[in-house]
């Protein structure tokens, strides 16, 4: 199995407000393109002290197509983490967690996925760009979530999330974003599966 880890300081906020943030899932596809859609079905009531349990459908871009999958979230605000386990989609396998925890003033976000694509012959192929658009869309994501946010220890990735807000800006104001060496190669331009093909 494939995995993706990213981490983000979100400056000068609490980790519950952090946690209260990341959790909000259905804001996810305004604030990056690569995500499609996320229709978050209603939580179901958690006993006293038992972590909440809500359901959430995702389409993300992925190469030439929409990869789309159902999953289970695991919310517990006690312990600042949230567990996710796929139930019905286009992975052989996918699940993670998140987890949010305090340094100093700041919070730390830290981001752990491991997936399947269940296609061997092809694993050489998916698995590397599935695992930059998780990193790149997570990174961009949880950064736009806080006023101040940095991805921790991973220039590329600093990089990649920096180019994609350039992009996004430049597509806003219609001036096409960056220029010259900064300018997307095709590389950086969001790709999905066809449908059909897992």
């Amino acid at each position: 199995m494939r995995s993706a880890q990213v981490t983000i300081r979100a400056v000068a906020v609490a980790p519950t407000d952090a946690f209260d943030r990341v959790k909000d899932f259905a804001v996810y596809p305004r604030l990056s393109s690569v995500v499609r859609s996320v229709t978050v079905r209603q939580p179901e009531p958690a006993a006293p002290g038992e972590a909440a349990e809500e359901h959430s459908d995702w389409e993300v871009y992925f190469r030439n197509g929409i990869l789309r999958w159902s999953e289970t979230d695991t919310f517990d605000r006690a312990a600042l983490t949230i567990a996710f386990t796929q139930t019905d989609g286009d992975f052989a396998e996918f699940s993670g967690t998140w987890r949010v925890r305090p340094d100093g003033e700041d919070s730390l976000i830290d981001f752990h996925t491991e997936f399947d694509f269940g296609i061997p012959s092809l694993a050489g192929i998916l698995d590397p760009v599935a695992e930059r658009v998780f990193r790149e869309t997570i990174g961009l994501v949880v950064t736009s979530l806080f006023a101040r946010a940095e991805v921790e220890g991973d220039e590329a990735l600093v990089r990649a999330v920096e180019l994609a807000r350039e992009r996004a800006a430049g597509a806003r104001t219609g001036d096409g974003g960056p220029t010259g060496d900064d300018a997307p190669t095709g590389d950086d331009t969001p790709t999905a599966i066809p449908a059909g093909a897992v």
